[in-house]
């Protein structure tokens, strides 16, 4: 005579039940969860890189606005046929040698060139570290400047 109860199967039923359906969950839960994570990674990214963009816009066009930088042409000709002297140009910057410091500072930091876009810990740290002391530096200028 055998053992095994013929209501065993009936039993577990509930436990084969769950375990399986936590198995798929987990696999489910780990493929939507890179996807998210990826998707999330590249707004983030996205969003930082912009910033940084912004900054380094504004100290390159304080840092031509500086006492005794030319505006330079890139081609060496006007473009629309006025003199250069004719050209739209922004009034220079009050001569101030914390204030080119601080211009200049601010781009270094957030210089496109030099910044890492790794994945890694370290290159993203760096990355925050410098956007955030960009930031101040902006602060700073701004302030300077009125």
């Amino acid at each position: 005579m055998s053992s095994s109860d013929p209501l065993d199967d009936v039993f577990t039923l509930e436990d084969r039940f769950y375990t399986k359906g936590y198995s798929q969950g987990v696999q489910d839960g780990a493929r939507a969860g890179r996807i998210e994570g990826r998707s999330l990674g590249m707004e983030k990214g996205f969003q930082k890189f912009m910033e940084s963009g912004r900054l380094a816009g504004k100290a390159l066009v304080w840092a031509n606005r500086l006492p005794g930088k030319k505006a330079q042409q890139t081609d060496g000709a006007s473009t629309s046929g006025k003199d250069s002297s004719d050209a739209c140009t922004l009034p220079p910057l009050p001569r101030n040698p914390r204030l080119e410091k601080n211009v200049k500072l601010a781009y270094a930091l957030v210089e496109p060139d030099t910044l890492s876009t790794d994945n890694t810990d370290e290159a993203v740290q760096d990355f925050d570290d410098r956007l955030k002391r960009a930031q101040g530096k902006v602060k700073i200028i701004e302030k300077m400047l009125g």
